[in-house]
């Protein structure tokens, strides 16, 4: 099935670029000084980063994963190449961006159990992180046309993006790509509802979209269960970070599969959703309680302790009304048929 677009494409006025660009300068500066406080100020950055900044970004990621992909520090700076017209502007192939696609699954899977074991203590490491990331993005951007490389293909989050982003509530303008290159097809920002599963071009494309739609809400539930520990030095210890998230990867991948082969395919959609729902709640059920001095873990993850000052149910009230949100809008709610972001004007014949 071709993919469908929602709204006709548009052309940003100058105004309109203006203001995009100061957001994305804006959030850049924020991103910037963040990454200087992990490296001269750890404690500060760890908060910043992970207390803050990584929190929200779920949430966001299923009302409008459109917004975070229009200013996020790491797509402006990796989109520099191609702005300053030092990009070769290559296309990747079909079996490039599959491949890419189940890189950055794995990435996202080996990088988030290290959280316990070295970047949630650790503010230049968290740094070197990012900075290697930022460096990667870059280095493909002077090969690779527009968002095709990086923001649609090797990015960690992008995989969570898609799965989160299938019924989005606000879609807005592309401030990122100035005309439709066509740089990857289906294009995860202008396609109606896209999922996962969106592109089955190649193995390589099934394969991530099965691990990254049945495994993260295991994944997630067995991080939470693991607790943050910066004093490990043996390399078995080290390794045990990942024992509980991949066992519960592998626990929910099993039930995502089964469930796959008994239902019909045109409920398949309903599926992805119950799971991403799933993954989501799971997320703030651990996350929301470990802000505010009611984690398992101590002080783990700990932003402000109000466990002297409200009701753990006044917790648990906000964590049920997020999980009732989330189910709502991913599995029982009609899909809208918005995309992220409306899709820019086609480029030119000489473009």
């Amino acid at each position: 099935m071709a993919p469908t677009f929602t709204k006709k494409p548009i052309q940003l006025s100058e105004r309109s670029i203006i203001i995009w660009r100061v957001a994305q300068t804006a959030v850049w500066l924020i991103g910037a000084t963040i990454l200087i406080c992990l490296l001269f100020f750890p404690l500060t950055g760890i908060v910043l980063f992970w207390d803050i900044l990584i929190p929200v970004a779920p949430a966001l990621l299923v009302i409008s994963p459109g917004l975070w992909r229009n200013v996020c520090p790491l797509a402006t700076t990796n989109l520099m190449p191609r702005r300053l017209g030092l990009s070769k502007r290559k296309k990747l192939t079909a079996k490039q961006s599959g491949i890419f696609s189940l890189v950055a699954v794995a990435a996202l899977y080996i990088i988030v159990p290290l959280r316990h074991a070295v970047f949630n203590t650790n503010g230049p490491a968290t740094a070197m992180l990012i900075i290697a990331m930022a460096v990667i993005g870059v280095s493909l951007g002077f090969f690779y046309e527009w968002k095709s490389a990086w923001c649609s293909g090797l990015c960690p989050i992008h995989p969570v993006e898609k799965l989160y982003g299938g019924n989005v509530f606000l879609t807005m303008p592309n401030a990122q790509c100035d005309k439709c290159m066509h740089c990857v097809t289906p294009c995860p920002d202008s396609t109606a509802n896209v999922s996962p599963d969106s592109s089955k071009k190649t193995s390589w494309n099934r394969i991530s979209a099965l691990l990254i739609t049945g495994g993260l809400p295991g994944f997630i539930w067995g991080w939470f269960h693991v607790p943050d520990d910066a004093s490990i030095t043996s390399i078995g210890s080290f390794f045990g970070v990942y024992e509980l998230p991949v066992a519960g990867l592998v626990i929910t991948l099993v039930i995502y599969i089964l469930l796959a082969n008994i239902i019909q395919s045109k409920f398949e959609h309903r599926l992805t959703g119950l799971f991403a729902a799933a993954a989501v709640s799971c997320y703030y059920w651990y996350r929301i309680p470990a802000l505010f001095g009611f984690g398992a873990w101590g002080r783990d993850g700990l932003l402000v302790d109000l466990s002297k000052i409200i009701s753990a149910w006044a917790i648990t009230g906000i964590t049920v009304a997020l999980t009732i949100f989330f189910f709502y809008r991913l599995f029982i709610a009609e899909k809208n048929r918005k995309s992220w972001l409306i899709r820019p004007v086609k480029v030119s014949a000489k473009g």
